[in-house]
């Protein structure tokens, strides 16, 4: 029957040592007959004979078959947890072996046991087939295989399916659902952010009367946060009676993922109104809450208060100071912090180095990493991922290849994030072949990977590869979404490729029922007003199911000064200034389009109106990387330490210009508005 499923794997002593180091310790019985205290065989841990794998399988038998006789139903268990916590599959499946031999098969409690052993160690077809064999199934049974769904395929929507799938047929057999079910439910929808699921659990549990529980509606307020649907979350929250801590912290923490500090703070102030104290959780939120608003005086303030309480001892506490102090711009009081912490781990470190390269500071984020490493705290896949995403942000070339050299030679090459994390980074740099390079060395790229390669081939104007990027990935059966049809779309804009761009549009909609938004309408009325096209593109703006935005009309109006269509270009103005009346980049657009057929009135009306309704505009702001150092210019600055010698170049290279007859518009200059 079911031994041809499982076939007796060889324990090595290793693992055994492992699996029964992690059980119950011995129990000590007094034996009737003499009254001597000796050790419970049932639970007698095992030592392995030196000779090797063959003894210590037959040691585990027997121990088993000792335990069969004493307490099978406690001690089974008790071994497919461990080997659960360890994910050692061929091991559980030897205990699910033994259980048959034992003739435990048919109990209860075991087969849970056994179920969700499988389904931490992702091993679904073992679990569905157990599950389907058990004669009876209690709610404990459906609950595992609800909640384990998820854990088998965490990425997938088959997964929700799957749970939601197991809930009906749960129902169609008459097992009443708990808590726990609908805790299960509604964390699965988390996971995979689907909100109209979690809003038909909703109204079921309201049907049923399960609203009342506190733990049930910290799911609930848990998924509407992570869907970004804040009123409703609030909404559950203000409908709880009886709330504990976690509660609180969840409420607190969806404000803060949401951008919502001063709500965070607000929710923080009542809970103290009510007399509960925060935790490590409520402190780490609050300071995520200063980091998003930029606030050093909240920051400090909180600090004040965390440090009253003696949080400032917990280590994610204090990391997460650090975190804020780096957010808010204050690197000093960042690295005070962090040389002030009792311990330092691992996400202390990363914060620290990725703060300074957040600051452009590359230097002083590589001395960190050093220095990270000389105190023996190896950096891991998600400190190599941040590292390397703070030097892009900079377009640190030298920092990415130093990094980059430094994972491959400590073996995290092969990582998925870390070749994500590599592509992007060499693609902001400006080196499209290093980005290649390491898309290349991904064996298993998924849809994040080839999203932002695409978008990497389009941002350096390779059209056609990014188009045949976008085909391959369809070809390995990779699903697009919105954000890789927005890459290809920008590529088909850049290479002027107009009929390759409306097959995307269209397919987008038609073959993938996905609504363009407003950055996909922007790619195309970019797309056909760049090809001359403007009254498609006028259609299309007309058409569009909502109010063109800002990023759209721009678009068409920079079309319309391509090909000097001033009516058109008038009309979408107008809208334009309605929009955003305040950026002055709207009324620059629009000056620099009547200067360009002469239009001299109105290029000084609109340089009139710019100045009346925008006041001052901030300078353009620029940077390079010199010698690892991360140099900042800003318009007409001369700030620099190296100022003279820079306008002296400036200069040199203006006569150059003049010399090879570069032509560049001066009319505008000319004329005085």
């Amino acid at each position: 029957m079911l031994l041809k499923f499982f076939p007796p794997f060889i324990l090595t002593v290793r693992i055994e040592r492992q699996l029964f180091s992690a059980l119950p310790s011995p129990t000590f019985i007094r034996s009737p007959s003499n009254g001597k205290v000796h050790e419970d065989a049932s639970l007698r841990p095992i030592t392995p004979y030196r000779s090797g794998r063959m003894k210590a399988s037959m040691e585990i038998s027997e121990a088993t078959n000792v335990a069969a006789s004493h307490s099978g139903d406690s001690f089974c268990p008790n071994i497919s947890k461990v080997a659960a916590k360890l994910k050692f599959l061929p091991e559980g499946r030897q205990v699910h072996l033994h259980i048959v031999k034992l003739g435990y098969y048919h109990c209860q409690s075991l087969q849970n046991h056994l179920l969700s052993f499988y389904l931490r160690c992702k091993a679904f077809a073992d679990a569905n087939r157990l599950f389907d064999e058990m004669l009876e199934r209690n709610v404990v049974s459906w609950n595992t295989m609800i909640s384990g769904a998820v854990r088998c395929d965490p990425s997938s929507q088959s997964s929700n399916n799957l749970s939601l799938f197991y809930f009906r047929k749960m129902l169609a057999e008459r097992v009443e659902p708990n808590h726990i079910t609908f805790i299960g439910l509604l964390r699965t929808c988390t996971e995979l952010d689907d909100i109209e699921s979690g809003k038909q659990l909703h109204s079921f549990i309201l049907k049923l009367r399960f609203n009342s529980n506190c733990f049930v509606n910290t799911a609930l307020v848990d998924l509407y946060a992570k869907c970004t649907l804040v009123d409703d979350a609030r909404r559950v929250f203000d409908n709880v009676l009886l709330r504990d801590l976690v509660c609180w912290n969840v409420m607190v923490s969806c404000y803060a993922l949401n951008g919502k500090g001063e709500e965070a703070f607000g929710i923080f102030r009542l809970m103290q109104s009510e007399g509960v104290n925060g935790d490590d959780f409520t402190f780490t939120s609050l300071l995520n809450a200063c980091g998003i608003l930029g606030s050093f005086p909240l920051g400090k303030q909180l600090h004040g208060f965390i440090y009253k309480m003696s949080f400032d001892l917990d280590v994610f506490v204090a990391s997460a100071l650090v975190d804020m102090y780096a957010k808010t711009g204050s690197m000093e009081d960042a690295h005070k912090t962090f040389d002030g912490m009792i311990i330092q781990n691992l996400v202390s470190w990363t914060t620290m180095i990725v703060g300074y390269g957040h600051h452009g500071d590359g230097k002083e984020a590589m001395k960190l990493l050093k220095r990270m490493i000389q105190e023996y705290f190896m950096p891991d896949e998600l400190t190599y991922a941040s590292i390397l995403s703070s030097c892009a942000n900079l377009a640190a070339t030298c920092e990415i290849f130093q990094v980059h050299a430094h994972l491959l030679k400590r073996g995290f090459g092969g990582f998925l994030s870390i070749g994500n994390s590599l592509v992007n980074a060499y693609s902001k740099c400006g080196n499209i072949a290093g980005a290649f390079q390491s898309f290349n060395s991904i064996l298993e790229p998924n849809l994040f990977t080839w999203t932002s390669m695409i978008g990497a081939s389009a941002f350096h104007g390779l059209s056609r590869e990014a188009i045949q990027l976008f085909e391959t990935m369809l070809s390995k059966g990779v699903r697009p979404d919105r954000i890789a049809f927005l890459g290809v779309l920008s590529a088909c804009s850049h290479g002027g490729l107009v009929d390759e761009g409306f097959h995307y549009f269209t397919s987008m909609i038609r073959d993938y029922q996905i609504s363009p938004d407003s950055e996909h309408y922007t790619c195309l009325v970019d797309l056909l007003g760049r090809a001359g096209h403007l009254d498609e593109a006028y259609n299309v703006l007309i058409n569009m199911p909502n109010e063109p935005s800002c990023n759209v009309l721009g678009a068409f109006i920079g079309a319309c000064k391509i090909h000097k269509n001033v009516g058109l270009a008038k009309w979408a103005a107008e809208r334009l200034f309605k929009l955003e009346p305040d950026d002055p980049v709207n009324y620059t657009i629009m000056s620099n389009l009547y200067a360009s057929v002469g239009h001299w009135i109105d290029v000084a009306r609109t340089r009139k109106t710019m100045r009346e309704k925008c006041g001052y505009k901030m300078p353009g702001c620029s940077w390079m990387e010199v010698g690892g150092e991360v140099h900042t210019f800003v318009s007409s600055d001369k700030s620099h330490h190296q100022a003279p010698e820079l306008y002296a170049m400036l200069h040199m290279l203006l006569r150059v210009m003049k010399e090879e007859d570069y032509a560049y518009n001066v009319d505008f200059l000319l004329h005085p508005v």
